[in-house]
């Protein structure tokens, strides 16, 4: 029995170390299926679909959410408090946004994963 718990608390052990290894180095998948998109392009694609924005954060509009423009129009992102991760961004710096396509009975927005200063 305690050979079995030793092998049990070290694949945990080895599990966590991997789990918190990736979310140190951040990265995730880049491949097809994650688009470089504008604004408007984005309106038009389906639910959940992956992509990249970039443009400028023009204000905050409560709750988490803010108005993100590019050169093609504006859209509602959510950012979640926990990924701005110290980063300070004014309407002016160049950002990009990685995220998902979140498609409401009345609203688009992007729900956002990532976040970076360009």
């Amino acid at each position: 029995m305690t050979r079995k718990l030793l092998i049990f608390f070290v694949a945990l052990l080895l599990g966590s170390s991997i789990a918190l290894s990736a979310q140190q180095h951040g990265g995730g998948f880049t491949g097809p299926g994650v688009q470089a998109v504008s604004v408007q392009e984005a309106k038009n694609l389906r639910d959940d679909t992956p992509v990249i924005l970039r443009g400028s954060i023009l204000r905050f509009l409560g709750d988490e959410k803010y108005l993100f423009s590019d050169n093609t129009g504006t859209i509602v992102v959510e950012i979640d408090d926990k990924l701005w991760i110290g980063l300070s961004v004014g309407e002016k710096d160049l950002v990009e946004i990685r995220g998902e396509v979140d498609r409401e009975l009345i609203s688009i927005e992007i729900d956002v994963k990532s976040i970076r200063k360009l």
